[in-house]
Parts: C-alpha cells; structure tokens; sequence
C-alpha cells in the first residue's frame, strides 16, 4: 500500500459512506442522529453538511420503522445505508429483516432486489450494561437471504462497506464499538473487498485461531505470546459469515492440525459453533486434536467493568487453550 495512510475503523468506515454518496446518487443514509450529531460514535460526521438532508436523514427512535423505509426504499431503485445504533436493537426490526428484506427476491422469483445495508455497532466493554452491548451477528446470520460482515481493520472496513452498498443483496454490516479508534492502512483511492473471501492476518504452521471481528485482535495478541512457545500460530479472520469463505478457513486447519475459533457473541449455539463443526466435518482426518471454541459468557452483560470484563474473550483464555492441544501447561 505505497498510497496508505493511518487511519481508524470510524474514519475508514465514514469516508465510504462519503465516497459512496459521492458515486452514486441513488445511495443515502437514514438513521438515530446520523445527520447534524454525527451519529453516537461519529462515524457519519460532515455528510449531512456535505450532502444535505435529503441524503443523510436524521429518523425518529423506532427501528422498524426505519427499517421498514429502508426495505421499501431499495425496492423502488435505492441504495439505502439504514444505521441501527446498537445491535441489541436489532430485535426491533427482525420482521423487516427476517420476514422481508431477507426473502422478497425470492418469494418475487428473482424480480425483486433489496440492495440494503443495515450498519449497526455490537461489542461490549464501554460500560453499556446489558441491552446496548451484545454481539447478536449470529441471529441474523442464521437467515438464507441476508449477508453478514464483520470488519476487523480499517483496510477491511472500507473496502468490505463499499462492496455492501454496491451489492444487490441485504448485507447486515457489524461493526464493533470498540474497536473504532483502532488505526490502519488504508489506500487513497476506490477499491472494495470482496464479501465472502477470509484473510490470513498472521501466517502460521502450527495451529489456526478463525477469529471474528475484534476478536482477531486478540488472537494476533495470543499468537504474539504463543511465540515465545515457539508455537505458531496462522489467524484466519472470515471477514464475513454468510456467506463464510470455508476454503480458507479448512486450508488452513489442514495445514496446522488444530484450530480454536473465537467470536465475541454468546458461545451457546453462536458462531463459533457453526465454524467448528464445519471444521470437524470436512476437516476430520487432518486434525491432530480436537477443535476447540472460546466466546461470550451465556449470561446478561453487567454494566460493572470488572464484572463485564468477565464475559469477554481474552488473549489469555486463548493462550491457554492453545498450549492444551500441545498437552503443555504453563
């Protein structure tokens, strides 16, 4: 990236809403305080000053409705970017999501198009207690008709937000909270990432950690201390869950023999569920122990920090979990 600059996730994500509005003229955003505030984290700063009103409209707090305008806005011809706040307020809109944008492409026979982006934060660790604070990426993955992305650098962010709003699907678009001050490089110049194709972060010989999201943070922050063990380790981050690049991702476990997988949501019947038995079914014989999964403790998050601290993946829980497929123990 001889062009790059460092920049964070919230600005890589608002400068492709801006040069996404720029392009297309049939792309607006919609949302809780996305115009004049900026939206709760900033992200859409400048863009009702740069395109007016009409382009990027502050919306009244009702989710469905929001959503509802979205859905029927993308039929008509329109590239609407709908921001629901906080992912836990996904469960405000899931008849709109679920029952209508996901499946009139085919309940029309393929005349239909819903070309919507729903952007929305999901994450803990601000403090935000149990109702603005879960990581619900799964519920919506589960749904045949809706793409699922989830970001974990500024490079990703930008690239993976322009290809959503260019994709003729619904893309639902999780961007965590917490990682939005976190820099990288990011090109001058348009370019996307394609929706569906996994990156290797860190390459590795002796074990594969398939994180999502923040969480591939701290697989790169384990893999750094499992180094010192003079084990390896290759961080696969999926960049999207449907559809999920599984060619990488088993490549990958063929190649090491282990595998943990590592999500931010719930770990009961969550993501990480789904990507290990998929490793398990198609990657049986190549692995030398059993697949293994950390994610977010199955209770309501608290609003005390060192009690939500708690419910978090850690570097140190995959540290741990690492060395146990070597049989070692530190």
């Amino acid at each position: 990236m001889s062009n790059a600059r460092e920049i964070t996730i919230g600005e890589a994500i608002g400068e492709a809403l801006g040069e996404e509005l720029s392009r297309d003229p049939t792309v607006f955003l919609m949302g809780e305080d996305v115009g004049n505030a900026g939206g709760v984290f900033n992200i859409t700063q400048g863009l009702q000053t740069e395109f007016g009103k009409e382009r990027v409209m502050d919306t009244p707090i009702s989710e469905a409705g929001i959503t509802g305008l979205g859905v029927g806005a993308a039929l008509t011809g329109m590239r609407p970017v709908v921001e629901i706040m906080f992912s836990d307020f996904l469960t405000l809109a899931m008849d709109q999501i679920v029952n209508q944008a996901a499946k009139l492409h085919y309940m029309t026979g393929g005349q239909a198009k819903v070309p919507l982006v729903i952007r929305t934060a999901m994450g803990a660790g601000r403090g935000a207690a149990a109702q603005h604070s879960q990581s619900l990426q799964v519920w919506v993955a589960h749904i045949p008709g809706l793409k699922v992305v989830m970001p974990s650098t500024s490079y990703d962010a930008k690239g993976l937000l322009k290809a959503a709003i260019r994709d003729d699907n619904p893309v639902v678009f999780f961007e965590d909270k917490m990682s939005y001050g976190l820099k990288g490089p990011v090109p001058l110049g348009d370019y996307v990432v394609p929706i569906g194709q996994a990156d290797i972060k860190r390459a590795g010989g002796d074990v594969t950690l398939v994180a999502t999201s923040s969480m591939v943070q701290v697989a790169l922050e384990a893999a750094n201390i499992l180094a010192q063990d003079s084990i390896s380790v290759e961080v696969v981050d999926p960049r999207s869950l449907k559809p999920l690049d599984k060619e990488t991702i088993l490549a990958s476990v063929r190649k090491t023999g282990r595998a943990i997988v590592i999500d931010e949501g719930y770990l009961s019947y969550g993501v990480t569920a789904e990507i290990a038995s998929m490793i398990a079914d198609e990657a049986f014989d190549d692995l030398d122990a059993p697949v293994k999964r950390i994610g977010g403790v199955d209770v309501p998050i608290p609003m005390a920090p060192v009690l939500e601290h708690e419910t978090i993946p850690r570097a140190q829980q995959l540290v741990e979990t690492a060395r146990g497929l070597f049989g070692r123990r530190y």
